[in-house]
């Protein structure tokens, strides 16, 4: 069987960071996650709050480096919490343990502040602008110069 799920969203408060009684560290967050599709009738479209939780070295990172509002991609598997609310009512919960994290934005240039850009797309990666074109030569179009 499968359980692995993979979710980018913005998280709503800064992550809390705690520990066991053995010391273990553990981090509490939630994502707020924009539904891929617009409803036909024109309206917004909704929003998903999936909480999270990281353990160990994970938990630490995000708590670390991550802030309310901060994009964020995770990665891990769907656990299941049942547990009883002060009434005394049955409640279950959802929750992702998470098992990597990934920044989903970057900071802005210059900017001191806690305010991030929208990525332009997720994972891509540009040189920087210094002299690198002429660190490499121009090949001629004959493939057979092709070590492969």
């Amino acid at each position: 069987m499968l359980n692995h799920i993979t979710i980018m969203g913005r998280l709503t408060r800064d992550p809390e960071l705690r520990r066991t009684g053995s010391g273990i560290a553990v981090a509490s967050f939630r994502v707020a996650v924009d539904r891929d599709y617009q409803p036909k009738d024109g309206s917004e479209r909704k929003t998903d709050f999936i909480d999270c939780v990281a353990w160990r070295q994970t938990g630490e990172f995000i708590s670390k480096y991550f802030t309310k509002g901060r994009m964020i991609v995770v990665d891990g598997r769907l656990e299941m919490r049942d547990w009883t609310d002060k009434d005394g009512n049955k409640r279950t919960s959802a929750e992702i343990m998470v098992e990597n994290a990934y920044f989903g934005d970057s900071k802005r240039d210059g900017d001191g502040g806690n305010t991030y850009s929208t990525p332009q797309s997720f994972g891509s990666y540009s040189a920087p602008a210094s002299n690198t074109a002429s660190d490499f030569a121009m090949l001629d179009d004959d493939d057979a110069q092709l070590p492969f």
